[in-house]
């Protein structure tokens, strides 16, 4: 007899009849494209929540990095200090400002950038930090912050996996001159694509409002009058984000008692440990990781995984992000990348 098995996916979107509301209203509006009343709720609803001034939704993750970059006049010949640990997303951005990538080791317990390889990276032609809470895990913010105050660095947090968690009771994003969020469809909350960037300095904020929106300097001319980018979020997209808004505190209790269940149920194999918090940090468990301390098999534990009983159970049985320092060297040399 064939019994069907239930899956269980690694990153699956919570979408449902909220979210079919919210789009039926915004296709009803024929607001369907990048101009429509979601969008300025969707901005607002998030900077409110996050305690900050202003937010700008923008095409995607990335698109808040790149854009934090550009405002604060990275380009040829700086050198910007980001973690090994992290995906290619942040790193991205910077290379396309030709500007150079200083990749630093992460703490062996969070997984987060290290503090000390962070102060030692430090040159002359440093200009800014771009600390990533991984999976959801909170930096150590407050020695970040203490290291570019004395060296006069900016700081643009990529807070793309870690929206809800927060260091000494404040959200994470919020420390820095910038902080960029991510609402892809593995995210915590989605948009199905889109990303955000917000910060207390109006006056910057909402030159990148005019900066993602082409640099339109007068809609009825046509003109512009800065190099402009495409890298606007749609009224549709803005739809879901308040959909799923309306969920965000769910969804952050589900992600801290699945987290819960795992090292409950797992604290007794000794081979495995868990990435660590600081103390004064709450992550939002965007994904649970555990690192083995010597290599199993890979191949044999997902084939258990995947025919667990009647479960499907999906997992991802390797380097969660293959480390910067190892994808560099052959492909991207040419772009004169440091490693420290």
């Amino acid at each position: 007899m064939f019994t069907m098995c239930k899956k269980i996916f690694l990153d699956a979107p919570n979408v449902g009849q909220i979210e079919k509301e919210y789009l039926a209203k915004a296709i009803e509006s024929s607001f369907v494209s990048t101009v429509g009343p979601f969008i300025p709720e969707f901005e607002k609803e998030l900077a409110d929540y996050l305690c900050t001034k202003k937010a700008v939704s923008t095409q995607s993750g990335t698109a808040a990095l790149h854009m934090a970059l550009y405002e604060l006049g990275i380009g040829e010949g700086d050198e910007v200090i980001l973690p090994a640990l992290t995906f290619a997303a942040t790193i991205n951005p910077i290379l396309y400002l030709r500007a150079k990538p200083v990749v630093v080791d992460v703490d062996t317990e969070t997984w987060t950038l290290d503090i000390q390889e962070t102060q030692k990276a430090i040159t002359s032609k440093t200009k800014a930090i771009i600390p990533v809470h991984l999976y959801g895990n909170p930096c150590e913010m407050d020695s970040l912050k203490e290291i570019a105050k004395e060296y006069k660095l900016s700081i643009i947090e990529d807070a793309t996996e870690s929206l809800g968690a927060t260091y000494d009771g404040k959200h994470t994003g919020t420390f820095g001159e910038f902080g960029c969020f991510s609402f892809n469809g593995n995210k915590i909350i989605t948009t199905g694509g889109g990303g955000m960037i917000i910060g207390s300095d109006e006056e910057r904020i909402e030159h990148v409002r005019f900066l993602v929106n082409q640099a339109k300097s007068d809609l009825k001319k046509i003109c512009h009058s800065e190099i402009g980018y495409n890298y606007r979020m749609t009224n549709i997209e803005a739809a879901l984000g308040l959909a799923q808004m309306r969920q965000l505190n769910p969804f952050l209790e589900k992600k801290k008692a699945f987290n819960n269940i795992y090292k409950d149920e797992l604290e007794e194999i000794q081979c495995i440990s868990f990435q660590k918090q600081y103390s004064r940090a709450d992550s939002s468990h965007w994904l649970n990781c555990i690192m083995f301390n010597d290599r199993p098999d890979i191949e044999k534990l997902q084939a258990g995984l995947l025919t667990k009983g009647d479960m499907c159970i999906n997992c991802q049985v390797c380097i969660q992000y293959c480390p910067l320092n190892i994808q560099i060297p052959e492909k991207l040399a040419r772009t004169r990348i440091l490693l420290s």
